[in-house]
C-alpha cells in the first residue's frame, strides 16, 4: 500500500500568551488550523481576536510564553510566511490610492504593494491583469474593474481587497471584521461573496473575525470563541453557537434561531 502523507497544520498554537505592560492580552491559547479549514473567531471588543492572529501570522511575538508551529515548523522565514497569508482589514481601504484603477489595485497584491508601482526588472504581465479580473468576477465585482478605487462603495472596496489578497495565492486568508461599517445590503453581498469564495478556493484556509453570529455563513464550520484573552469554547459551529455562549461572551440573555444555514440572535 502507498504511504499516506499527513500534512501538518497551517497553524499549531500551543499555550501562547501575550502581554502589553502589566496587561495579559492572551492567556495560554491553544488552537490548530488545518489546510482548507474555515474558522470564525468570535468575541467582544478587547477579547484578543486580532492579537491572536497577528501572533499566529508573525506580525508580533508571543512575549509571555508558548510555542507556535507554522506548517509543522517552529522557526520559519516570516517574510515568506506573510507572503502566504492574505490579510484583509477595513483599515487598508484608507491606504489604497483613491485614483487607482481597480484592476491595478488587485494586481498590486501579487507584489505586496499598496499602490501598484513598476520597478526596474519587474514586468507587469497581461496575465496578471486577466487573473485580477477573474478574481473580481468571483467576488461579484466584474463591473467595477475599470473604476477608480475611491469611487467604490465600502462593500465594493472590501470585495476588491479580498480579490487583491487572492493575487498572492495565499495558503490562508484572514478577514478581520470585513463587515464593519457596511449597510445591511452591502453586508449581505459581501457575505454571499465570501461564501462563494470558500467553495471555490477549497484548499485555502479561511478565518473570519467578527462579533456578530449572523455573519457566520454556512461554509464556516468551526468556531473559536474568545473573551478576556482566553478561549471560552472551540469546536464545530453547530455545537459551539448557543444562548449560553452569547451570555458568556456578551452578558445578554438571548435565544438563537437557526435559519437558511445561519444564526440569528433574538434578545429576550
Amino acid at each position: 500500500m502507498p504511504e499516506i502523507t499527513i500534512e501538518p497544520p497551517i497553524l499549531d498554537i500551543r499555550d501562547v500568551s501575550y502581554r502589553i505592560g502589566e496587561r495579559l492580552i492572551l492567556d495560554r491559547i491553544c488552537w490548530q488550523l488545518n489546510k482548507g479549514e474555515h474558522w470564525v473567531i468570535i468575541g467582544p471588543n478587547g477579547a484578543g481576536k486580532t492579537s491572536l492572529l497577528r501572533i499566529a501570522c508573525g506580525y508580533i511575538w508571543a512575549n509571555a510564553g508558548g510555542k507556535i508551529y507554522r506548517n509543522g515548523q517552529a522557526l520559519v522565514d516570516l517574510r515568506e510566511l506573510r507572503e502566504s497569508i492574505g490579510w484583509v482589514t477595513i483599515a487598508l481601504t484608507n491606504q489604497i490610492p483613491p485614483g487607482e484603477i481597480v484592476t491595478r489595485t488587485v494586481v498590486s497584491g501579487k507584489f505586496a504593494q499598496v499602490g501598484l508601482r513598476q520597478y526596474a526588472g519587474q514586468k507587469l504581465q497581461d496575465a496578471d491583469f486577466a487573473q485580477a479580473k477573474r478574481y473580481l468576477a468571483e467576488m461579484g465585482c466584474a463591473g467595477v474593474a475599470n473604476q477608480e478605487f475611491g469611487t467604490l462603495s465600502q462593500g465594493e472596496k472590501q470585495r476588491v481587497l479580498i480579490s487583491r489578497a487572492l493575487m498572492a495565492r495565499p495558503l490562508l486568508l484572514v478577514l478581520d471584521e470585513p463587515c464593519a461599517g457596511l449597510d445591511p445590503g452591502g453586508r449581505e453581498l459581501l457575505l454571499e461573496s465570501i461564501q462563494d469564495l470558500a467553495k471555490l478556493q477549497r484548499q485555502m484556509g479561511l478565518v473570519l473575525v467578527t462579533q456578530h453570529i449572523e455573519e457566520i455563513m454556512p461554509v464556516f464550520d468551526n468556531v473559536l470563541a474568545l473573551a478576556r484573552g482566553r478561549i471560552i469554547e472551540t469546536g464545530p459551529t453547530r455545537k459551539v453557537i448557543s444562548p449560553q455562549l452569547i451570555q458568556r461572551l456578551y452578558g445578554v440573555s438571548t435565544s438563537i434561531q437557526h435559519a437558511a444555514g445561519r444564526y440569528w440572535m433574538i434578545c429576550e
